[in-house]
């Protein structure tokens, strides 16, 4: 199985940014205990903070992978682009955001992935990540 991860703008400041949101575990040090925990799956691994890398990404990806884990912060609630961008592949892509955004500001309520998405993982921290690896493992 091949999944990849991508992550959107700002999260490549996890463990310096905003710490009692989205603690002080960089992603990297995470990606390396999800690979060893997952060591049958290749799990990749792709961030920017660039609304058009991240779709230019999903379409490099979209027809060849098992999966897509995506967490597009703040691009989430703004980008048409990258719910369309899920919408035209056909490799399944499940959302996940590491704070619960429906216990946050409202403009974090609205989602143009969501729609698309094969489900959505929210406010499990750092762990939401493995929850949306496991949700691939559990297809049948």
């Amino acid at each position: 199985m091949k999944l990849i991860i991508i992550n959107g703008p700002n999260l490549n400041l996890l463990g310096k940014r905003e710490p009692e949101i989205y603690g002080s575990q960089t992603f990297e040090d995470y990606l390396n205990l999800l690979q060893q925990k997952f060591k049958n799956i290749t799990i990749e691994y792709y961030q920017s903070n660039v609304e058009g890398e991240l779709i230019n990404k999903l379409h490099e990806v979209g027809f060849d992978y098992d999966g897509v884990i995506l967490n597009a912060g703040a691009y989430t609630h703004t980008s048409i682009g990258i719910g369309d961008a899920i919408k035209g592949i056909t490799t399944p892509v499940v959302e996940v955001h590491i704070s619960n955004t429906f216990g946050r500001e409202e403009f974090r309520h609205q989602s143009y992935i969501s729609p698309n998405a094969k489900g959505v993982i929210l406010g499990f921290g750092m762990q939401s990540y493995d929850l949306a690896i496991q949700s691939f493992l559990n297809v049948k």
